[in-house]
């Protein structure tokens, strides 16, 4: 990359931001944009060497980051926040061309990132702990017990490419509310918008005359991510990504604490009572967004059978809303997958359910770079286009005799992340939140709906922990118990 990088790739220094200032890279390699394959940066690209030194100074830094004044902290989150709304535009822009997502989810992931900032911001105030009763045995008459939150320690962050920036958010933010210092790792096809979030980070810490080198960023391959998530110095390792890896972090890094939010095969319920306009709809908006490229995206569509057939023809009917095309058009909800070795498998996904019995009743094929929002019906269990996260545009429709066989398939996975229920039984709604093992359940929604402020993570191999700036502020801290006779 050049010193400067230009209007439409970010305005940050060249190198890494680590230690307190931007250093220079072994190497770098192209990032590219999807939908055409061409080259929009060069990406600084580290190594073993530099992620032993980012956390070498993180940990020289975390008894001063964890002094750091609650008022402090509270100021560089919310400036952040701010400074990040001041470029939302350009940052757009960044995330379509390294992403690939279009650009509506783009505009969402900038919003959310803002939200997210002021949400640490105000989470600050709320690191507390409280008074213990020690009186409860006749041992601690006339003694006081009171307990705190205190900072773990060093953070090692892992952010896939999907949402990059917002996933960055939501573990560099917590971290620096909770007072811990944290390095960063970017996907590696998808590192420039985090690198400008983390200079906009540092320009705020250092105007708050806190250490700039409290938050760093090193990119590269697997084996930097090994050497920063088992280093001796770190405390805590929080992962967005897949399973498969996210299940080696957590081996690698014992006995570190591990926050791991991993895939999904996200299910939507539709009952005999269900709106089905509503329902419909919400397949076809949560099913297809991002291109598919969510870990909560409608992946599984379970109907009683009475409402089935119907289902299906609506969804269909509104499939020819969904335009696929270049992501940096307004009307686009469909573009290219992140590149050409996903498009190809989840294009084999798709032919093994083909070849194994299931429809293909619409879509499935590709359209340039892109996939045609793909529409399958009964694909059978033990095939990855049910069974597995497919991260793609692709809705997979199972027919069911009722809700208690419905909650059933929900919960015969793997995975459990986020699920929906379309009813208007508030009975079966509450029997739904009852019984569905998974981390979220939204009742006439998609399953994509995350607030940021809410705990968001999942069950079984959907991971472990809990995210949103609360929830992940006390995953990065732990309690301190004070006991004193007077």
């Amino acid at each position: 990359m050049t010193s400067e990088q230009t209007e439409s790739t970010g305005r940050f220094p060249g190198g890494l931001p680590i230690g307190d200032g931007w250093v220079p890279a072994p190497r770098t390699e192209p990032v590219v944009f999807p939908y055409d394959g061409s080259e929009i940066a060069r990406a600084p690209v580290g190594d073993e060497a530099l992620a032993r030194q980012a956390v070498d100074h993180a940990a020289a830094l975390r008894k001063d980051v964890g002094r750091l004044p609650s008022r402090i902290r509270r100021r560089v989150l919310g400036g952040v926040a701010a400074a990040l709304a001041e470029v939302a535009r350009p940052m757009e822009d960044l995330l379509v061309l390294e992403t690939g997502k279009p650009r509506v989810d783009c505009r969402t992931e900038v919003q959310r990132a803002v939200s997210t900032w002021e949400a640490a911001a105000d989470e600050v105030v709320h690191v507390h702990g409280e008074t213990v009763p020690l009186d409860l045995l006749p041992s601690g008459d006339g003694m006081t017990g009171f307990w705190t939150r205190r900072p773990i320690g060093v953070v090692v962050g892992i952010a896939g490419f999907n949402y990059p920036m917002l996933l960055a958010s939501h573990k560099i933010a917590p971290a620096l509310a909770a007072g811990c210092p944290v390095v960063i790792k970017p996907a590696p096809a998808t590192p420039l918008a985090t690198l400008w979030l983390v200079h906009l980070v540092r320009e705020q810490l250092a105007a708050a005359g806190a250490p700039a080198g409290a938050v760093q960023l090193v990119t590269g391959d697997a084996a930097v991510g090994r050497t920063l998530t088992t280093h001796d110095a770190v405390a805590a390792v929080s992962f967005t990504g897949s399973a498969a890896i996210g299940h080696r972090i957590a081996r690698d890094a014992a006995p570190r604490k591990v926050v791991l939010e991993l895939g999904s095969n996200a299910a939507l319920v539709v009952a005999a009572d269900a709106d089905l306009d509503a329902a419909a709809d919400a397949v076809v908006r949560g099913g297809y967004y991002a291109s598919g490229q969510a870990c909560i995206a409608v992946q599984r569509v379970i109907a009683v059978e009475e409402v089935a057939e119907e289902l299906e023809k609506r969804i269909v009917d509104r499939l020819t809303e969904v335009v696929v095309g270049d992501p940096r058009e307004e009307a686009t909800r469909v573009a290219a997958l992140i590149d050409e070795a996903a498009t190809d498998r989840v294009l084999s996904w798709i032919e093994e359910a083909r070849a194994a019995g299931a429809r293909v009743i619409a879509g499935g094929e590709r359209v340039g770079r892109c996939l045609a929002p793909a529409l399958l019906a009964e694909v059978p269990g033990g095939l990855p286009a049910w069974d597995e996260e497919i991260f793609g545009p692709v809705v997979a429709l199972r027919t069911v005799p009722d809700l208690d066989a419905a909650y059933d398939l929900v919960n015969d996975s793997r995975y459990g992340l986020h699920a929906a229920v379309f009813t208007r039984d508030l009975g079966a709604a509450f029997a739904a939140i009852d019984a569905l093992d998974v981390g979220g359940v939204v009742i006439n929604e998609v399953p994509g709906y995350r607030s940021d402020v809410a705990p968001y993570g999942g069950v079984k191999d959907s991971g472990i922990g809990r995210e949103g700036p609360r929830f992940a502020i006390e995953e990065l801290t732990v309690t301190r118990m004070a006991v004193i006779r007077p």
